[in-house]
């Protein structure tokens, strides 16, 4: 049995007992991992197809250890300019064993996942009201630019020498309402 399965943005043909380099988990070592995003199943001539992914799948993985991979040299050059740049990269890598791939068990999980993103939902709705409470403070600022504008550059010089602002001799009535506000 085997099954291709998307970890950490990666898809992988994997079968029970496959030891996978993945980019690094947040898991720590030792530790148990499932990944549901398991996109096509193979149990010999039977072949299960997921749209993009099988509801219910789930492959389980053990964390072995988490190391580095391999120097990778990356060398520029640019021919009779004297351009040459040398780089090295080692990325971050996790060690994982496949434990286990189950067509169907993973529903109870999923339940629980969309139960907690209904709760999570009206604090989201409370969050969009209050951007709205912000446009509104956000307005009076704009009532305060147009009462600038009806005093005299004279007027609007000496409200930005009192703030400290230096330049002021240079600038013109836009912009030292821009300044002031």
């Amino acid at each position: 049995m085997y099954a291709i399965v998307e970890i950490a943005g990666h898809q992988f043909k994997v079968e029970k007992d496959q030891r996978v380099f993945v980019n690094r988990l947040q898991t720590e070592e030792g530790k148990k991992v499932s990944f549901d995003n398991v996109l096509l199943i193979g149990d010999g001539d039977k072949v299960t197809v997921g749209a993009p992914a099988i509801d219910g799948a789930q492959v389980g993985a053990k964390v072995l250890k988490h190391l580095k991979g391999d120097k990778v040299i990356v060398f520029k050059k640019k021919r009779r300019k004297g351009y040459r740049v040398k780089n090295g990269h080692r990325q971050s890598l996790t060690e994982i064993v496949i434990e286990s791939i189950a067509a169907s068990g993973a529903k109870k999980a999923a339940k629980v996942e969309n139960e907690g993103a209904k709760k999570a939902a009206p604090a989201k709705a409370t969050k969009k009201a209050e951007p709205k409470v912000e446009a509104k403070a956000a307005a009076p600022k704009a009532e305060a630019t147009q009462d600038l504008s009806k005093f005299t550059v004279a007027e609007l010089k000496e409200k930005a020498k009192a703030k400290g602002i230096e330049g002021i001799s240079s600038m013109k009535k836009a912009d030292l309402i821009a300044a002031l506000s």
